[in-house]
């Protein structure tokens, strides 16, 4: 594939792309998204700095860039033999393409779904404006829908904003053979409302295509294309007699599975010349131990390259130079041939299956250093495309992985940091993302606090252009600081120069940030107090507390709080209305459902003006969430003069259950385990919760109580199956929720989407020193109208910052509209 464009951004004009003119010559693209200088993301200018962190500018006004429309795409697939037996398959799906799709084809790993993908994409007449094919694996929907459209359109260096490229994208007839979406209902109407008038074929191994559309299950070929396939692989007609009846009893026992009959045949032809016999129908189970064990040295070297890179793709050079083989292509086509490798637009992977079957036979993995040292140095060649790191983005995720778990962290931190600034001019965010995801805790680990400085930074960045603007305000304030903290005023600049831009709502939306002096500062906050809605039902306690009735709240604030009036919570911390609250560090497995368990800091019991100080102390292994059982750990007094354990600490509403109290004694012990909660966007007590409700409730009686008969989409009143009330107001595209955040500050939430699906991200603190001062991941929060009058909420933790951070209480609830 050719025509890479270089000639950058067409002048400016908001009025609309030009189109090339109609009549020219086909054209076929390469996808390329390098850019040497800055890029376009959205309305912002972005400069990428690989020492001290990116820099943000605002579009000057007319200065979108105007990227010109292709007049006809055509990115095809590889070609390959047609698939045996498929007729019925592929016309049934030539009339679902031809009724307008969408279109999915599911089915069982080796089921030939991609085969009889491609030969569609290859024979089925497109859409007017041609057909495109793309390669899911491992990739966001996001990072998809920029590769449509620098497809769609020539250009460089630009990343519409989601509204911008369904206006773009609008009108663009194309075909569109998905291979490997294996996405959830929303990551497919995600990347299907990308391109409103493309017609997507897509296929994955479970159904996940909902409404509209034609689900199309694949099952195995039939007994007749089961031998024609084992003849095309042997090179000879399949035998009659005995070596008949071997092929239709490997045919009924592989359920007609392409890829396992391949195999049946390849360990055939390994046998010496005139001696090969197929294979007992006993021996399905173990064909892969069996061709493993025909392999030589060379290509069992190339599969446990592969393989130690799981799921990635790999191209040629890079088997050649680190396999060591002597004619790496024909080795590559050989382990295709076998059944063992597959062959991808981008290069060559192992196929799923085999990954494990080899790691059992060969354990020891492909050495890390080496796959550091070979990849950092391959990046910095001044050679090396953005559009090339962003192909083997899966590949170097994987090695910075191996090489935390291997206890190098310092070998991540390296791979991330080299990756980082190509990966962000390749401007697919959704690989970066998962690679700075890697390289926050690698850096924290390694105890690299520039690398640190410049992965919050980056991170910040990333959510600021791909609309994430809270979380945005909060990783760029971070950054700000960690940068101050080092001395690098560039990059505390440019972290500054960048939370500009975040709207003055978001940025109240944070909650409790850090200052350069190291200390926390409120931050001031409009509308009425409730609690926020971006996470009921999101990380917390494994107790669920009941919401007053007639209360007002929001889908992501309270539902898993731990404290409650005159009720022991989880983790046995208990909150109550009178002056005392304690806090009872009693069992691990309460504690380990408690939320995310932080590897078990134990603290000294240091009493000073009233609060208890922390030391710190290791309290043994708790990486998986789990903590020890601190028995010694007594109740705390504490005082509650200001609400339940205070405004935002995790003493009431947090299952941070080692909080102790000033003049805290404890029985024979002066440890107190403590264990991090997370309570994304409320971890106050349900007592200061029920007061805040209560509040927020009385602020709108009279104006809105109820409502309106004509409410659309997520605006007014709902009934939570929780038992609690949640109201949305419509702000711009999206909604926004009114209430309080992590820190016990109030905050707006907006919840913006497409179609029928809305989402928010939040940040989740450690809260447990009474004030949000260690970031520990984001959850997300997503509402799905399933109809008029009910939609669902779920809440995921989408990412952690720091090791041992997981989420017990995410999960799924329901809302009902009042009317």
């Amino acid at each position: 594939m050719t025509d890479r464009d270089t000639s950058g951004p067409a002048p400016a004009d908001e009025d609309g792309p030009e189109r090339r003119p109609e009549g020219g010559p086909e054209r076929r693209i390469d996808i390329a998204g390098d850019a040497g200088g800055p890029v376009v993301a959205g309305d912002h200018n972005v400069v990428i700095d690989a020492q001290h962190g990116s820099t943000v500018t605002l579009l000057m006004e007319g200065r979108r860039p105007r990227p010109v429309r292709r007049d006809r795409v055509a990115l095809l697939p590889r070609r390959q033999n047609a698939p045996l037996g498929r007729d019925t398959d592929l016309a049934r799906l030539a009339t679902a393409v031809r009724d307008g799709g969408p279109v999915q084809l599911w089915g069982a790993p080796g089921v030939g779904k991609s085969t009889l993908l491609r030969h569609a994409a290859r024979t089925l007449t497109p859409e007017r404006d041609g057909v495109l094919f793309l390669d899911a694996a491992r990739r966001e929907p996001e990072d998809l829908a920029q590769d449509m459209f620098e497809a769609c359109y020539e250009t460089r260096g630009y990343a519409p904003s989601s509204p911008e490229l369904r206006r773009l994208m609008t009108g663009v007839r194309v075909t569109v053979y998905v291979d490997n979406a294996d996405f959830s209902p929303e990551g497919l109407r995600t990347l299907m409302d990308a391109a409103p008038d493309a017609t997507f074929v897509v296929a994955g191994r479970d159904r996940s295509l909902l409404g509209d559309g034609t689900a199309l299950r694949l099952d195995g070929i039939g007994r007749a294309p089961a031998l024609d396939l084992l003849a095309r692989e042997l090179g000879r007609p399949v035998g009659a007699g005995a070596e008949g009846s071997t092929a239709g009893d490997l045919w009924e026992t592989s359920s007609g599975r392409p890829l396992l009959l391949l195999r049946a045949a390849a360990l055939t032809r390994l046998e010496p010349a005139g001696t090969g016999a197929l294979p007992r129908p006993a021996e399905v189970g173990d064909l892969l131990p069996l061709l493993l064990g025909r392999l030589d040295d060379e290509p069992l070297r190339v599969l446990r390259l592969l393989t130690t890179l799981d799921d990635a793709d790999l191209d040629i050079g890079h088997i050649e130079a680190l396999g060591g083989a002597t004619d790496t292509e024909v080795l590559c086509g050989r382990l295709v041939d076998l059944g063992l490798a597959e062959q991808t637009q981008r290069g060559y992977r192992a196929v799923a299956d085999v990954v494990p079957a080899l790691r059992e036979r060969d354990p020891e993995p492909f050495s890390v250093e080496v796959l550091c040292e070979h990849f950092a140095t391959w990046i910095g060649r001044p050679a090396t495309t953005a559009a090339q790191v962003e192909q083997h983005g899966r590949a170097l995720e994987v090695v910075a992985e191996l090489a935390e778990r291997d206890g190098r962290p310092e070998l991540a931190v390296r791979i991330v940091r080299a990756a980082s600034p190509a990966l962000a001019r390749s401007l697919r965010f959704g690989v970066w993302g998962r690679l700075l995801d890697l390289g926050l805790p690698a850096a924290q680990l390694a105890g690299d606090r520039r690398a640190v400085a410049y992965f919050t930074h980056e991170q910040g960045i990333r959510s600021l252009l791909t609309g994430r603007r809270v979380m945005a305000a909060v990783l760029l304030t971070e950054a700000a600081v960690l940068w101050r903290r080092l001395g690098d005023v560039h990059g505390a600049n440019a972290a500054a120069g960048a939370h500009q831009y975040v709207p003055s709502h978001a940025a109240n939306a944070q909650g409790t940030l850090l200052q350069p002096d190291g200390g926390a500062s409120r931050l001031a906050s409009s509308g009425p107090t409730a609690p926020d809605p971006s996470t009921a039902h999101a990380a917390g306690a494994h107790g669920t507390a009941a919401h007053p009735s007639g209360t007002t709240t929001d889908p992501g604030t309270t539902a898993h709080t731990t404290a409650a009036q005159h009720t022991t919570a989880t983790a046995h911390t208990t909150a109550t209305t009178h002056t005392t609250a304690t806090a009872h560090t009693a069992a691990a497995p309460h504690a380990a459902n408690a939320g995310a368990a932080k590897a078990g800091a134990a603290k000294t019991g240091a009493a000073k003006a009233g609060a208890a100080k922390a030391g710190a102390a290791k309290a043994g292994a708790a990486k998986a969430g789990a903590a020890a059982h601190s028995a010694g750990a007594a109740h705390a007094g504490a005082s509650a003069a200001t609400g339940a354990a205070g405004t935002g600490a995790a003493g009431a509403g947090a299952a941070g259950a080692g909080a102790a109290g000033a003049g805290a004694s404890m029985a024979g012990a002066s440890v107190v385990l403590k264990v991090v909660a997370v309570i994304v966007a409320v971890v106050v007590g349900r007592v200061v919760i029920s007061q805040a409700v209560h509040s927020f409730a009385e602020s709108r009686s009279g104006s809105s109580s109820s409502s309106s008969s004509s409410d659309t989409g997520l605006a007014g009143r709902w009934t939570g199956s929780d038992g609690a009330t949640y109201e949305f107001d419509a702000s711009g595209g999206g909604y926004v929720s009114r209430g309080r955040d992590a820190c016990g500050q109030e905050s707006n939430t907006e919840y913006t989407g497409i179609g029928d699906t809305y989402s928010a991200e939040r940040p989740i603190y450690d809260t447990t020193s009474g004030s949000c001062t260690d970031l520990l991941g984001e959850a997300t929060t997503t509402i799905t109208l399933t109809g008029g009058d009910s939609a669902k909420v779920t809440t995921t933790m989408t990412k952690t910052y720091q090791q041992g951070v997981q989420c017990f209480s995410c999960g799924t609830f329901y809302l009902t509209r009042e009317r």
